[in-house]
């Protein structure tokens, strides 16, 4: 089976995380024999091993240059023809690779989620069906603050300083013009529950039917 790979765009604290994990939970119960992958764009971030900790707190890790979105392409190209890939591990203490990786195995569904997915017309071409959470900014900020300083130990100052000298006008750059390569744009975040049915359903059919990308293109909100 060809597998079915799938882009979840949108800001970050847009809901992609919980709207990705959650079609996955979703399918698996549907179909017990599918165990879906989740990749995520932010492991992809590239490896600075050779800059001083000082240089890499002040990289521009909203812009498409922070990611290595060709090494991304060619995982999700091997997964698709069969082959087990070693995915990067990001440390965000560090603003670095970590030395150990994840090896992760071809699926029947595989889902990626991340900010910068349809920014990329390589990468982009790679994904049978895209979809675009299109959350409100200020919602997004609350939900990155509070990740940021639960998770990575920020202060309130070093996130806010961040959300305006490179979040929201990379936002308005790359990731917001992004929205009309997605084939579904989906707004209410990750509980929209007409849309994660909808999504579900999409999967499930692409999987028993087999479907060509022009037989699931919703083009649409929701």
């Amino acid at each position: 089976m060809t597998p079915c790979i799938i882009a979840i765009a949108g800001p970050s604290g847009s809901g992609k995380s919980l709207f990705a994990q959650t079609i996955m939970d979703e399918v698996h119960r549907s179909r017990p024999g599918i165990a879906p992958v989740l990749l995520k764009e932010d492991a992809y971030y590239r490896d600075q091993g050779h800059m001083p900790v000082e240089a890499r707190a002040g990289v521009n890790y909203d812009h498409p240059d922070a990611i290595e979105q060709e090494l991304l392409s060619q995982h999700l190209q091997q997964l698709r023809e069969g082959q087990t890939v070693p995915v990067p591990r990001y440390d965000y203490a560090e603003h670095t690779r970590q030395d150990e990786y994840d090896e992760v195995s071809p699926a029947p569904v595989v889902i990626v989620e991340g900010i910068l997915l349809l920014s990329n017309p390589q990468l982009r071409d790679v994904f049978d069906i895209r979809f675009f959470m299109d959350t409100a900014l200020d919602v997004c900020l609350l939900r990155r603050i509070q990740r940021d300083q639960r998770e990575r130990g920020r202060t309130l100052e070093s996130i806010i300083e961040q959300y305006e000298s490179s979040v929201r006008p990379m936002y308005q750059q790359f990731i917001a013009p992004s929205a009309r390569h997605a084939d579904m744009i989906i707004t209410g975040g990750g509980r929209n529950r007409v849309a994660l049915d909808i999504v579900r359903d999409m999967v499930l059919g692409r999987l028993e039917g087999g479907a060509s990308r022009a037989a699931v293109e919703p083009r649409g909100r929701t």
